[in-house]
Order: structure tokens, then C-alpha cells, then sequence
């Protein structure tokens, strides 16, 4: 009975598929002036040394351009072009929240009643953003202190996530900022988490949902940010990649220093296995009990499709425990065995890491490194972090 559901399951997700597809269903953007492309004209125009073209430049860059400059300097950048500084991987972190919040206070005024009162709420309650970007819908929030963290994550969100809901109160811990803070509380102040939602997420049940094309940009940008984040004197510890966003997190991998990867809720990694990554870092895999993905067709085929369940043992990935989570956003809620098992993986404490009954998660581990993966450190004449990431500079 149960093999007759699944296929059933499968030939009714085509149909959508198709019936999507026909539609031509698609979310545009958002139609407003595009601040980046009218500062990014003027930005390389300026006239002291050759600026990093904000699009084609490496993040080492970026870093080397900027190093080449006194603060004061760096600052006046980052206030006469903050779309800019503020979205640029590879710039000084402190700079990057500076422009950041000018960017914010400069949608403010131009924003609709209830858009404006949203970005000052951000303003004046000392929330720390490292990219914002109202045209297409991304931004990076900090949630923890990055001056101060041991280890680093980032949180990469799936369908339907941009700017405008990925701190949704009214969902809870399934919004992306809720799962930050929950695991930050649970894993306590060695810990930083950034919320990147920094590519364009496909909505249900729109075509793109079951294509790789979305997550690939996703991708290359979400390998540039964590590599820019390292430059930055501040390497990445872990990913951890909720539904469609563990196929950006897949595609992005083995171009990212991580210890680890985790996805949740995927539909696959457009993968065979864990081996087939491409990756040296530990790959955990969960899913909760009543989560719809479960029913999403594990295939390819024609483009559509993901490949492998990451939760089955063929494919090789560390499946954990995820008892108390229900429902496709459920594994942040506090109390739930998945919430403790993601902090601990974020601390690098594997050896209290429980896995999903039957399964071998913790065979051939090794203690995590405290500091992440890399050892990139603040370059010498750099200020101290502590000193720039205040809230409210």
C-alpha cells in the first residue's frame, strides 16, 4: 500500500509540476529604483585608488583594497556608498554593518508607512545586518556577537524566504531569524549566527521549486559571502540548510571551508551520495515526524527532481535525531531533540550528539576545531572588533 501512495504521490507532483510550468508561474521583483546600480556607476568613477568592481571582484580583492586605506577613509566609503560597502564580500566586517544601517535608514524614508516603521524598528533595537538589499530581496542578519564567537554558522533558508518575511514573527521558529535565535539561546554565547537570504528562493508551488537553476545562483553567491566572511577574519564553522535552501547549500559546498553541513526538510541534494558532494566536511541529515517532504519524489528526471533522500543510509549522510520536531518547520522549537542536536553540532560537541535510532551518525569523528575550519585572523593595524560592532554605530 505504502509503494502505491508513493507512486501515486510522485505522479501528482508532476502534474503540478507541469501545471505550474504552463502557467508560467513566477515572482517578480520588486519594483523600485536599484540603489547598487546607481551608486556602482559612480563608485568606480571615484577618484582615489582603483576601487574592486562590486560585481566581478574576489573577495582578497576587496580585503587588499581596503586594507590599503585609513579608517577614516573606509568610513567616508561606506557613508557616501553604502548599498555598496554594506553588500560587499570581502569588506571589513564592522564597515559592512556601518553601511549597512545607512542603507536601512535610507529605505526608510523612502518606503511605504509599514515598511519604513519596519526598517526603523530594525534600526533602533540594535539588530546587526551584514547585507540588505530591498530590490531583490536579501539581507544577512547577525544574531549573537560576532566579535566574540567561538564558531560561526550560517543559517541558508528554503522557498518562499526573502526580506520581507524571513523575520515573521507570527511563524515562530520556522522563520529563519526564529531558528537563529534558537539556536543561539540553546547553544549559548560561544556561538554567532548570520541569516542569509542572499538569492532569489522559489515559492510553492512554483516550477523552480523542483529545478536546480535558482539554487545554483544561490549558490555562487552563498560560496562568495562564507568566503568573504573568512577574508574577513571571521571563517564559517557550519551550514545548516532548511528545505530547498540544503540544494544551494549542496551545489555550494565544495567550494566553502566547513567543518559541517546540515539539512533539514531537504528534498535532496542534487546528489547520488554524501561522496559525490564533493566535500571533507561532515554531512548531517534530519527529519522530523509528520514533515511533507517526505512525500516529494526523491528523482530526476527531465530537470525536475533532487535526486536521493539525504535521510536514507544509501545516500551516507549522519542522520540525527530530530524527536520532537513536527511539520516541515518544526526543528528549532525549544525542547526538541533536533534543536539540541543542531547546537551541539554548531559547538563542534559531537560525541553528545544522538542519532536517529538505527543509525551510526558519530562513526569515524573527530573533535571539531573550536574556531571553525580556517585560521584566518584580523590583519595587524585593523581595530578590534569588539570596538566596531557595537549596536547602533
Amino acid at each position: 500500500m505504502l509503494a502505491w501512495f508513493r507512486v501515486l504521490s510522485s505522479l501528482l507532483t508532476v502534474l503540478t509540476l507541469l501545471a505550474s510550468l504552463m502557467s508560467g508561474a513566477a515572482r517578480p521583483l520588486l519594483s523600485r529604483r536599484d540603489p547598487q546600480a546607481t551608486e556602482r556607476a559612480a563608485w568606480l568613477r571615484d577618484t582615489w585608488p582603483t576601487p574592486p568592481d562590486p560585481v566581478r571582484a574576489a573577495p582578497e580583492q576587496v580585503s587588499r583594497f581596503f586594507d590599503g586605506l585609513p579608517e577614516v577613509e573606509r568610513t567616508a566609503l561606506a557613508r557616501r556608498y553604502p548599498d555598496i560597502v554594506g553588500n560587499l564580500d570581502g569588506a571589513p566586517i564592522p564597515l559592512r554593518m556601518l553601511a549597512t544601517r545607512i542603507a536601512i535608514a535610507a529605505a526608510a524614508r523612502e518606503a511605504p508607512a509599514a515598511e519604513a516603521a519596519r526598517y526603523v524598528s530594525w534600526l533602533t533595537t540594535g539588530r546587526q545586518f551584514l547585507a540588505f538589499d530591498p530590490v531583490h530581496g536579501y539581507v544577512a542578519e547577525v544574531v549573537g556577537d560576532l566579535a566574540t564567537a567561538r564558531r560561526v554558522v550560517v543559517v541558508v533558508p528554503g522557498s518562499g524566504i526573502d526580506l520581507a518575511d524571513f523575520d515573521d514573527a507570527r511563524r515562530g521558529y520556522s522563520a529563519p531569524l526564529g531558528m537563529a535565535r534558537a539556536l543561539v539561546a540553546a547553544a549559548g554565547p560561544g556561538l554567532a549566527v548570520i541569516v542569509w537570504v542572499g538569492y532569489r528562493a522559489p515559492k510553492l508551488p512554483e516550477v523552480a521549486a523542483a529545478r536546480a537553476g535558482l539554487a545554483r545562483a544561490g549558490a555562487a553567491s552563498l560560496a562568495r559571502f562564507v568566503h568573504g566572511l573568512a577574508v574577513a577574519g571571521r571563517p564559517v564553522s557550519v551550514l545548516f540548510c532548511h528545505s530547498y535552501g540544503s540544494v544551494v547549500c549542496a551545489l555550494a559546498v565544495r567550494d566553502v571551508h566547513v567543518t559541517d553541513l546540515v539539512v533539514y526538510g531537504s528534498p535532496g541534494m542534487r546528489a547520488r551520495s554524501v561522496a559525490a558532494l564533493g566535500t571533507p566536511a561532515h554531512v548531517w541529515a534530519a527529519r522530523s515526524a509528520g514533515d511533507w517532504i517526505e512525500w516529494v519524489p526523491h528523482v530526476t528526471f527531465l530537470g525536475f527532481g533532487h535526486g536521493p533522500d539525504p535521510v536514507d543510509p544509501a545516500f551516507g549522510a549522519r542522520v540525527i535525531n530530530a524527536s520532537g520536531a513536527h511539520g516541515h518547520g518544526g526543528y528549532f522549537v525549544p525542547g526538541t531533540v533536533s534543536l539540541r542536536n543542531f547546537a551541539l553540532i554548531a559547538l563542534g560537541r559531537y560525541a553528545d550528539v544522538t542519532c536517529m535510532p538505527g543509525a551510526a551518525c558519530l562513526a569515524g569523528l573527530a573533535h571539531a576545531p573550536t574556531a571553525g575550519h580556517a585560521t584566518i585572523r584580523p590583519k595587524p593595524g585593523r581595530r578590534a572588533w569588539s570596538q566596531n560592532l557595537r549596536p547602533g554605530r
